[in-house]
């Protein structure tokens, strides 16, 4: 009886929220976009130290619209690098990047990533986000 009450609530859960991200500015088709949803600041943009983070990689000739399903509401930022030799991490050149890179909510970019907080944005239910890509080499 127990278990029939944990299906019949389980049931009745609303799904998981889904953020449908559109990418503008890509400079080529070639390899991939690695992309990371966090919940955690000390986590973004490398959601290597997040181990809840929702991390994916889609194909750059697929990655005009794509969907990330949160695990649950809250507040998120996402970071996306242009991968194009397809090695699964971001080349640099000294310092600067050399694959492209976009974050949630387009933050002006200075010198190093942007804080959480200018990426972050409340995920209540289904949402759209929008990232243009940059380049610095």
């Amino acid at each position: 009886m127990a278990a029939l009450i944990l299906c019949a609530a389980t049931a009745n859960a609303p799904p998981p929220p889904t953020v449908e991200v559109s990418v503008t500015g890509l400079r080529s088709a070639r390899g991939q976009l690695l992309v990371c949803l966090t919940t955690r600041a000390s986590a973004f943009p490398d959601c290597s130290k997040d181990k809840a983070s929702v991390r994916m990689a889609v194909k750059a000739a697929d990655a005009a619209r794509f969907d990330i399903h949160a695990p649950a509401t809250g507040t998120y930022a996402i970071a996306v690098v242009h991968d194009e030799n397809g090695n699964n991490k971001m080349d640099k050149a000294i310092f600067l990047p050399r694959e492209g890179f976009g974050f949630s909510r387009n933050p002006t970019i200075t010198v190093g990533p942007p804080s959480f907080k200018s990426a972050s944005f409340a995920v209540a239910g289904d949402m759209h986000q929008s990232i243009r890509m940059k380049y610095m080499l």
